[in-house]
C-alpha cells in the first residue's frame, strides 16, 4: 500500500509522492518563544516527529526544518503591532535575546522529554533577516507590495485579482473568501496606512521605544511573521517542497499569507501538502489565558497547576496524544490522562511479556488464532499509510495484549502460536512502539510524589518568609536550584516550579 495523506489544500487523502524520488523536505512551524511552551504546543511537535519518523521507516531521506521564531509574532490580540519577544523581554528585565535562549532551552528540554527527534534544520527569524528583505523587494518589485512611512504592506486584493484566474486565489488553503476577511478583520492600529484592511505587513517601522530593529531600505524595523516561515523553508528546502506542516490554527492568516508570498516570489505554491493537526481543548473548553486553563508543559510534568490532580509523565501525554488521530479534536482531563497512563501501562508490561516469549515449536497448534494475530499486526501498517492512523494501530496492539498475556499467563498453550508469528510480532511492536510512535519504557510512576513533596518545600518557605527567616527560605531556594528545580515567586504571592 501507498501513505495516503490528508491534503488541507485540496480537502481530500492523497497518495503521497514525494518532489524528488527518495527524498523528502518537511517544514513545520516551531514555537515562538516568549513563553513556555504549553499543552497545546506538544500536538503538533509529537505529531509531525511520528511523521518523521514513519517517512524515515518507509526509506525517505527526510529533510526536517523546523523553524524558531525569535521576533515579528505580532500580539494579535493587542492593538499595537508589537511583536511578542520585545514585549516580554521588557516584561521580563531582560534582553531580548536572552528571554530567547530562556525559553528556547525550555523548548528543547521539553522535546526531549518527549523523546522527539531533533529536526535537521532549526533556523531562527533573527538568522535570516538578509533573506526577508530580499523576499520583500522582489515582492514590491512585482507589484504586490507597498510602502507607508517605513512599513511594508503585502497587497492582498490585488494578489487575489491576479491568481485567482490562474486557480491560486487568496483563501485557496483556509477555504475564506476575501469579502469574509474584510468583514472579520480586527481594528489594529496603523489600519489607515493600508490600502485595504486584510493586507498584511511584511515589514514594521519600529518606533523608537521598539528593542528589536535592523536596517532595512525602508527604514529601521521588524519582519512581518508569515514572511519569516517563507524566507527560511525557501532557503532551506527550495521553491517548492513536499510537506508543510503545523497546528490547525495557523491555517489563517499564517499559512494563507505563507502560500501568497511564496508564491508571488517562486511563481509556484511553496509546498504540495499541507497537514495540520487539531486542537487540543481543556475539559471540553477551548484552552486561552481568558479561561485560566492554559498549562505549561513543565506544570504538566510537575503537576504543579490548579486543574491538575497528580503529575503526568511525557510517555503519558505522547501516549495520550497518539490515541487520537491528529486531525480529530482532542480534549484533555485528569480523567483521560489518568486512563492513558493506566492504558500505557497495560500496553508496555504486555510488551515486555511479548519480548520475553521462547516458543521452540515448529507450528501453531490453534490456526485460528494465529490467523486472527497475524491479521491485527499486518494492519498496522495499513492504517499507517491511511493518513498515519495511530489510533487504529494502538487498538489493534490492545487486542494483541490478551493473547500476548494468555500465553506468558500459560492460559494459552505456548505453541499456540508459531515462532515465526511470535518473532514477527515482536518486531511488530518494537517497529511501532519504539521506532515510529517514539514510545520509551516510564520510570517507576511516584503517583505524583514527587509534586506533594516540592510542595510542602514550597510551603515551609512561604511559612519561612512570613517570618522573615530569610536564611531557611534561600537554603531552601538554592538547594533546590543546585538540584535542577528553580523556584519562581509569582506576583500574586503564590510560587512556582519548573524541573529544569
Amino acid at each position: 500500500m501507498s501513505l495516503k495523506v490528508y491534503n488541507s489544500l485540496t480537502r481530500k487523502k492523497e497518495v503521497f509522492q514525494s518532489i524528488t524520488p527518495g527524498l523528502v523536505g518537511m517544514y513545520v512551524c516551531g514555537p515562538t518563544v516568549s513563553g513556555e511552551s504549553h499543552l497545546g504546543h506538544a500536538r503538533p511537535y509529537i505529531t509531525f516527529d511520528v511523521l518523521y519518523r514513519y517517512l524515515t521507516h518507509l526509506g525517505f531521506k527526510v529533510r526536517y526544518v523546523r523553524n524558531i521564531t525569535d521576533a515579528g509574532h505580532f500580539e494579535e490580540e493587542g492593538r499595537e503591532a508589537e511583536d511578542k519577544i520585545s514585549k516580554k523581554a521588557v516584561l521580563e528585565k531582560l534582553e531580548p535575546m536572552e528571554l530567547v535562549q530562556k525559553y528556547t532551552n525550555l523548548f528543547h528540554w521539553a522535546m526531549k522529554q518527549f523523546n522527539n527527534i531533533e529536526p535537521s534544520i532549526e533556523p531562527t527569524a533573527t538568522g535570516h533577516i538578509v533573506e526577508q528583505i530580499n523576499m520583500i523587494e522582489e515582492i514590491i518589485k512585482d507589484g504586490y507590495a507597498y510602502e507607508v512611512n517605513g512599513s511594508v504592506y503585502f497587497d492582498v486584493e490585488k494578489y487575489h485579482k491576479d491568481y485567482a484566474a490562474k486557480g491560486l486565489p487568496y483563501g485557496m488553503l483556509s477555504g475564506r473568501n476575501i469579502e469574509e476577511q474584510l468583514e472579520s478583520t480586527r481594528e489594529l492600529d496603523n489600519q489607515d496606512e493600508k490600502k485595504n484592511k486584510n493586507d498584511f505587513a511584511l515589514w514594521k517601522n519600529a518606533p523608537p521605544e521598539h528593542i528589536m530593529r535592523w536596517k532595512s531600505p525602508w527604514g529601521e524595523g521588524f519582519p512581518g511573521w508569515h514572511i519569516e516561515c517563507s524566507a527560511m523553508s525557501t532557503k532551506y528546502l527550495g521553491e517548492e517542497f513536499d510537506i508543510h506542516g503545523g497546528g490547525m490554527d495557523l491555517q489563517f492568516p499564517h499559512h494563507e499569507c505563507e502560500i501568497a508570498q511564496s508564491t508571488v516570489c517562486n511563481h509556484k505554491t511553496p509546498a504540495r501538502y499541507w497537514m495540520h493537526n487539531n486542537m487540543i481543548t481543556i475539559n471540553g473548553r477551548k484552552m486561552g489565558k481568558s479561561y485560566n486553563n492554559v498549562i505549561k508543559l513543565t506544570e504538566l510534568f510537575s503537576g504543579n497547576h490548579p486543574l491538575l490532580q497528580q503529575a503526568y509523565h511525557p510517555m503519558t501525554i505522547r501516549f495520550f496524544i497518539l490515541q487520537t488521530h491528529y486531525r480529530s479534536t482532542l480534549d484533555f482531563s485528569n480523567e483521560a490522562l489518568q486512563a492513558a497512563e493506566k492504558g500505557l501501562k497495560r500496553l508496555w508490561e504486555a510488551y515486555e511479556n511479548l519480548r520475553k516469549l521462547q516458543v521452540t515449536a515448529a507450528q501453531s497448534s490453534d490456526t485460528e488464532l494465529e490467523q486472527k494475530v497475524l491479521k491485527l499486526a499486518n494492519e498496522f501498517e495499513a492504517f499507517m499509510n491511511d493518513d498515519i492512523s495511530t489510533a487504529k494501530v494502538l487498538a489493534n496492539m490492545f487486542e494483541l495484549v490478551p493473547v500476548i498475556n494468555g500465553i506468558k499467563n500459560q492460559q494459552i498453550a505456548a505453541d499456540a502460536l508459531s515462532t515465526t508469528v511470535i518473532s514477527n510480532l515482536q518486531q511488530q511492536f518494537k517497529l511501532y512502539l519504539e521506532d515510529i510512535f517514539g514510545l520509551t519504557a516510564m520510570q517507576a510512576n511516584d503517583d505524583g510524589k514527587l509534586g506533594g513533596v516540592l510542595q510542602l518545600l514550597i510551603n515551609i518557605r512561604k511559612e519561612a518568609k512570613v517570618r522573615k527567616d530569610f536564611v531557611t527560605s534561600d537554603k531552601i531556594r538554592n538547594e533546590l536550584a543546585a538540584l535542577g528545580i528553580q523556584l519562581k515567586d509569582e506576583k500574586d504571592g503564590s510560587m512556582s516550579y519548573t524541573i529544569l
